[in-house]
């Protein structure tokens, strides 16, 4: 699917060496309306040159280029004669195979805020002042540039910031301007992409509707049907929208109540459906089967790999029921993809597995549909606006696939998961109440495996503790804690003990991530 996208718009290949922040380079330049999708750096040059990028952008990555083992890519790509960004690594690894001199910055490293003096304002650095504000993570550097490259910029600690090779169309930043602690950094991307790679800025959802109608409706066809699974969350209920939008009567969306859903989820999800989408919803309540295989299941991803198992079953059941379903379309996005394993072969870190990623077992006997599969959580916001889907869904925090599990630390029971749902409404109740809902991009609350000593009533009490966690975040690759005010905060810690029976104590998450993620499991 991908490779029909990037025939039809402008394409910039990723190349990953294991940077956290791959991601982000991604949505930077997704931002700047030029598709781009994170690729091996193991990529062939012929296989590369097979999808004709516009333009290549090497990712930072946490090894050092000099390392036994280090992540490199094909030289040819190089001299591809497609215009090459390096970002950190990926400016010292290029640099290096242009023969440039890369070692450690022993007294020199760069880790956070730093000034950058601008040598050449133009091309790359075009339009941006003198002095710049960068972001930079680093303690190796180019500590000596050929003759073959011009210096950009520099900073105190690193003389060679910015270069670009005078023949090859090759350029290097040893900051990030992907992070929004480089507040000018779009501005260089933007340079990059459409004054040196000549990129056209095609790439809209208003296009991508188009292109995903027509896919699916290559791929399904006018005879086979197709089913849906929906969750009631924001991807799940685009993914319905853009199916049905090309198949119409020929998908069947079928809801699961696992057991595992926020209070009143799913009574509420089956009444919004029926009044949003013209398709079938075939809702099953699961909630003893997923419950009966998650007894005594502690380890996250052991939860997360019993509930995808059970999710598949349950679907082929269905899907016996229903005459000639070959098609099976679900929600998965592209941080869903990323985060489950490395992209397409590549040296980045598995964070977690997700339920709905890869996996599937070949009894199931339908091909898998997933029109969200390369786009990230905004993007799929504003598809959905596109498709009409209703602001107050849209606006939904995210909820995790594996639902509450996640949510309940260690053991899941039925009477763990009355807990959590009970305070997590009242958390989400006091927000909405207090007009921070939607000020914040995600709130839930945790039920810890762990309980603590209380007064109440002038009696001990040894009782459950609860988290709350609210956080601020644009792209869900990086994440900071809410600044609720403290009234709010005590308010939601006096209504949790005095209403949800069997816990005494409230405590608030104030991690970032990373170091932390958003959701506990």
């Amino acid at each position: 699917m991908s490779e029909n996208i990037t025939s039809s718009h402008d394409f910039v290949a990723i190349l990953d060496f294991g940077s956290q922040y791959a991601q982000l380079i991604a949505r930077r330049v997704r931002e700047q309306n030029v598709y781009c999708e994170i690729v091996p750096c193991t990529i062939t040059p012929g296989a590369l040159a097979a999808r004709k990028p516009r333009g290549i952008i090497l990712s930072g990555g946490p090894a050092s280029v000099y390392a036994e083992n280090a992540p490199v890519c094909d030289a040819g790509i190089l001299g591809a004669g497609v215009p090459v960004l390096g970002i950190c690594y990926g400016m010292q690894l290029g640099c290096k195979m242009l023969g440039c001199e890369v070692t450690p910055a022993t007294g020199r490293r760069e880790y956070g805020r730093a000034q950058a003096s601008v040598l050449q304002p133009a091309g790359l650095l075009a339009g941006l002042p003198q002095s710049l504000e960068v972001w930079a993570s680093h303690g190796d550097h180019v500590s000596l540039v050929s003759n073959e490259f011009d210096v950009l910029a520099r900073t105190a600690n690193c003389p060679n910031a910015a270069v670009r090779h005078k023949s090859r169309e090759f350029f290097g930043v040893q900051f990030h301007p992907e992070v929004v602690h480089t507040p000018l950094g779009g501005k260089i991307l933007h340079n990059f992409l459409y004054g040196i790679c000549g990129c056209r800025g095609d790439w809209s959802m208003r296009s991508f509707v188009d292109y995903a109608v027509g896919e699916i409706r290559e791929r399904v066809g006018s005879k086979a049907r197709a089913v849906c699974g929906v969750s009631g969350g924001v991807d799940s209920t685009v993914a319905a929208a853009i199916t049905q939008r090309a198949l119409g009567d020929q998908l069947t969306c079928v809801f699961v109540n696992n057991g595992l859903l926020r209070k009143g989820e799913f009574e509420s999800v089956v009444e919004a459906f029926e009044k949003q989408f013209s398709a079938p919803l075939r809702a099953i309540d699961a909630t003893d089967d997923f419950l009966t295989a998650l007894a005594g299941i502690t380890e996250p991803e052991d939860k997360r790999k019993t509930i995808g198992r059970l999710f598949i079953e349950v679907f082929e059941r269905e899907a016996r029921d229903l005459t000639g379903v070959k098609f099976l379309a679900q929600g998965t996005i592209y941080p869903d993809v990323i985060e489950s394993r490395s992209p397409n072969g590549g040296p980045s870190a598995t964070i977690k597995s997700h339920h709905n990623v890869g996996g599937l077992p070949d009894k199931l006997g339908l091909e898998i549909i997933e029109p969200l599969r390369f786009l990230f959580k905004d993007e799929v916001r504003q598809l959905g606006a596109e498709l009409g889907v209703p602001a107050a869904i849209l606006g939904r925090h995210p909820f995790p696939g594996p639902g509450l599990a996640v949510r309940v630390i260690g053991g899941v029971t039925r009477e763990r998961l009355d807990v959590l749902r009970n305070a997590d409404a009242i958390l989400i109740e006091e927000l909405h109440d207090a007009g921070w809902y939607d000020q914040v991009a995600q709130a839930f609350a945790v039920l810890l495996p762990v309980s603590s000593v209380g007064v109440m009533g002038d009696e001990r009490t040894y009782e459950n503790v609860i988290a709350v966690r609210c956080v601020n975040t644009t792209d869900f690759m990086t994440a900071d804690w809410s600044r609720l005010p403290q009234e709010l905060l005590a308010k939601i810690s006096n209504r949790i003990i005095n209403e949800v029976r069997g816990v005494n104590r409230v405590v608030y998450d104030i991690s970032s991530k990373p170091p932390a993620t958003i959701e506990w499991e």
